[in-house]
């Protein structure tokens, strides 16, 4: 267990440094923003389709939902707990970096008490979201399940897939392909896919607990402790705040080329 922490230790940090040393060297136009804020997503990219592959391993090979184990799921939470605990540092120099580019003259100078709670105000839920794995789903999954429910932390791995998708977009909008075809498709995938693994999942997962004790999907919760199915709402709230503003944004996006479309085609009638 204790080399699934150091080896997340080293591989995270390992990877954004390496990220970031290419993207330097690759694309020398780029500012220090843009380098770090890709790095990041990369980096993010990586943890979260491991996560998946996690997840899909350990949910197909548990048939018994609630006593059936794996080792993955312990190694996993480990492995990537430094994870959570260098992104936060990550997306907070992507921040720093952003905001030294928007400022020009009057830009920071360095790192400040001020910096980072700018950061904090910007990224809050994200930083919530991140603190919150640490300081409350890893202690459940690691000390107070008794070795049961691997497959719903399977589950809860497979949340993960919409991620490097979420990332590709905005690595393409850094690239100006934000009006090409191959980011409509991807922004198609990540609706999908968000929804689908981080909405859809919860009462796919009730349904299998239901169909192994033989519970209609509609009595499951009754006959779970309370404290699951508030733990399952407080996990589900901020996916469906995410996905109505993926929405938002979809339908943006979607106005702003109908309108881009609009103009060129008046502009070959005239």
């Amino acid at each position: 267990m204790t080399a699934a922490l150091v080896c997340g230790a080293v591989v995270f940090p390992g990877l954004f440094f390496s990220f970031r040393k290419i993207l330097k060297h690759t694309w020398t136009e780029w500012s220090d923003a843009d380098v770090v804020s890709v790095s990041e997503r990369l980096l993010s990219a990586v943890h979260a389709s491991l996560a998946t592959a996690a997840g899909v391993m350990v949910v197909s090979s548990c048939r018994d939902v609630m006593t059936d184990s794996h080792w993955l799921v312990n190694s996993f939470v480990l492995f990537g707990a430094p994870y959570m605990v260098f992104d936060i540092y990550a997306m907070y120099l992507s921040h720093y970096h952003t905001e030294r580019t928007r400022g020009g003259s009057r830009a920071v100078r360095g790192h400040s008490l001020h910096t980072v709670r700018a950061f904090l105000r910007r990224d809050w839920m994200l930083v919530l979201h991140h603190v919150a794995l640490l300081l409350v789903f890893m202690p459940i999954t690691l000390c107070f399940r008794r070795g049961l429910g691997d497959f719903f932390i399977g589950c809860l791995f497979i949340t993960e897939l919409s991620t490097p998708f979420v990332s590709i977009g905005k690595i393409l909008i850094q690239l100006r392909l934000d009006d090409s075809k191959l980011h409509r498709i991807n922004g198609l995938i990540v609706l999908l896919t968000f929804f689908t693994c981080r909405i859809l999942l919860f009462p796919f997962m009730y349904w299998m607990y239901g169909r192994q004790f033989g519970i209609p999907l509609h009595r499951v919760a009754f006959h779970l402790p309370l404290q699951c199915n508030v733990g399952n709402l407080a996990l589900l709230a901020p996916q469906v705040y995410w996905f109505i503003l993926l929405l938002k944004k979809a339908q943006r996006l979607y106005l702003r080329q109908r309108r881009q479309q609009g103009d060129k085609d008046r502009m070959k009638a005239d």
